[in-house]
């Protein structure tokens, strides 16, 4: 006994310092901006980030994936030049939560503070929030941002201590693109959006314009609504050949050399097939609509974001089919989009049923909140990890064709944790919450669960199924929805989705073909071992099939016009060769 005894005491002691030298090294750094870049007091994010490469900025280096590197991030308020902020053991981080945690080694080290507005919201709460700068909410390069240029710097088993690093560089403002012979660019004051936000409030969108527009005058158009992420430009159109002097790329995520070569073919093509006589004549846009929460709204009315979904529907279309000659019926407009893009087609389509003839929803997010991912938001009582008596699992959030995981739940909501808190982090659960979520008494979204232990709220969960899940309003309000829906709902998901958005697809299935008055007369078609974002091409493959959306779906939309449009419509006007 005395021997097992004296073994468990040297065991300890070992134990012990061992855990000391990993743990008692300090670390600790201040960061402050100078003058030169800002004289005023600011509100925002200071974020902290190390890599331990060189390849690029630390700020392009985050991520969730296997290869992401370490951030910090703290609230600051009212934050005056050479103010000191200081990063100890204290701020949490991602992937490693304690600075006190990092490894001995050489690091590149950078910061950057993510600038805050403040918002006098319709409700009357103040908020404060990072206002889009042109840039489709990326933290990392929205204007006006300060940040520091990267420093190399060694960690040494004590640590690092009295370490300064000074914001003395500011992200310049993004040149907005020029009008083109068929690519116009647009900008509309929301008067919805304004009275809501507290201040002026824009929507975008870049319109493509149809072969024999001038020569036409009296040619009215369809509408084609490209919904999606923030688009710098009107993607995938291009008047001239590939460059010849192009160096190729390769495509990590594609597993091709040359795939920018190919975007530049495959954007050429569809400019020659824009032409050809065949080619019905459309107008296709792209909207711009970043909010203070993501790059885009998700089209839609909510609590925290405001109304969205009206603005775009009876502000922005009207606007620019009565600059563009559409011809402004529900008839005549189509919608269209992958990931969130399909998303916000389906959920459009379902909300206002009979200001469009159409929806194209590919990989769309969950719109059944039973598969919300991998988390059952009714039933479960945690979003990261799945029940178990005696075992602690964590739950998936990403994983390839092959069923290769990258990385968890967890980390995907700790890391948007260390961007923002009150879902500022520009992320993706976060804006699912700022769409979905009733908004809190301090103005900011409910939270679904607790973002650092994913306990779920229970409390919330009734008001995203009463408002925002897809699948149970339409089972809902099928005997309203059920006629004015029918043969406008086309839903297309790869069965090895990368994000599980499959699994939501499923239940969606079961309950559209299980509909029988009306019977819903669309399409739900899978991609087999197809990851994001399968369209619905059965014949080409991915890295193709998401370059051709504005030609996909033509054929169907030219299919569902004849046979519902009503009997005075125009049906000629556009048809020119």
């Amino acid at each position: 006994m005395k021997k097992i005894i004296v073994s468990f005491i040297l065991c300890s002691i070992f134990v012990s310092c061992k855990l000391g030298s990993e743990t008692n090294s300090k670390i600790a750094i201040a960061v402050s901006f100078s003058e030169e870049v800002s004289s005023k007091k600011l509100d925002g994010r200071m974020l902290l980030m190390l890599s331990t490469n060189d390849k690029a900025e630390p700020r392009f280096q985050i991520g969730e994936g296997l290869n992401n590197q370490l951030i910090f991030g703290k609230n600051v308020d009212q934050l005056a030049a050479n103010q000191k902020v200081n990063f100890d053991e204290t701020v949490f981080g991602f992937p490693i939560e304690s600075l006190q945690n990092i490894k001995p080694g050489t690091y590149y080290i950078q910061a950057l503070l993510h600038v805050y507005e403040t918002f006098n919201l319709e409700t009357g709460q103040t908020v404060k929030l990072p206002m889009d700068n042109g840039e489709g909410q990326q933290w990392n390069k929205s204007p006006g941002n300060l940040y520091s240029k990267p420093v190399k710097i060694e960690i040494t088993e004590n640590g690092i201590d009295n370490l300064s690093i000074v914001l003395d560089q500011i992200i310049p403002e993004i040149p907005q693109p020029e009008d083109t012979e068929w690519i116009k660019h647009i900008s509309l004051k929301s008067e919805k959006l304004s009275k809501f936000w507290g201040k002026d409030m824009f929507l975008g969108a870049h319109v493509l314009l149809p072969k024999g527009f001038n020569e036409h005058p009296e040619a009215k158009y369809p509408l084609m609504i490209f919904h999606g992420h923030f688009p710098a430009n009107f993607s995938g159109f291009r008047t001239t050949p590939p460059e010849e002097d192009l160096k190729p790329e390769y495509s990590e995520r594609f597993s091709l050399d040359g795939y920018n070569i190919i975007q530049q073919q495959e954007a050429y093509d569809f400019y020659k097939r824009w032409n050809e006589p065949d080619f019905p004549r459309f107008i296709i846009i792209e909207i711009q609509h970043p909010t203070p929460y993501y790059d885009d709204s998700y089209a839609v009315n909510s609590a925290s974001q405001g109304p969205y979904g009206d603005a775009i529907t009876y502000e922005l279309i009207p606007f620019i089919e009565k600059q563009f000659r559409g011809q402004g019926e529900g008839w005549s407009r189509f919608l269209y989009g992958g990931s969130t893009g399909g998303w916000e087609a389906l959920a459009v389509q379902v909300k206002y049923p009979d200001e469009y003839n159409g929806c194209f929803a590919a990989c769309p997010d969950p719109i059944d909140f039973r598969a919300y991912c991998l988390t059952n938001i009714y039933e479960d009582e945690n979003a990261y990890f799945y029940k178990s008596e005696h075992k602690k699992l964590e739950k998936p959030a990403h994983r390839d064709y092959l069923g290769n995981i990258s990385s968890t739940m967890k980390e995907s909501n700790h890391l948007e944790l260390v961007l923002g808190d009150h879902s500022r982090s520009g992320g993706q659960f976060d804006i699912w919450e700022a769409t979905y979520s009733p908004q809190d008494s301090d103005g900011y979204p409910v939270r679904l669960w607790d973002k650092k232990t994913g306990k779920i709220n229970h409390e919330v969960t009734n008001y995203w199924k009463e408002n925002y899940d897809l699948r149970y309003i339409l089972e809902r309000d099928w005997d309203k929805l059920g006629e004015k829906l029918k043969g406008k709902i086309h839903i297309y998901c790869g069965d090895m989705d990368n994000y599980y958005l499959n699994n939501a697809v499923y239940l969606m299935e079961d309950f559209l073909e299980s509909t029988t008055d009306p019977y819903y007369s669309g399409e739900v078609d899978y991609g087999d071992r197809a990851e994001h974002c399968w369209n619905g091409d059965q014949e080409n493959p991915n890295a193709i099939s998401r370059l051709r959306y504005n030609t996909l779906y033509v054929p169907k939309i030219m299919k569902r016009i004849t046979e519902s449009a009503p009997k005075n419509a125009d049906l000629t006007s556009w048809r020119y060769k």
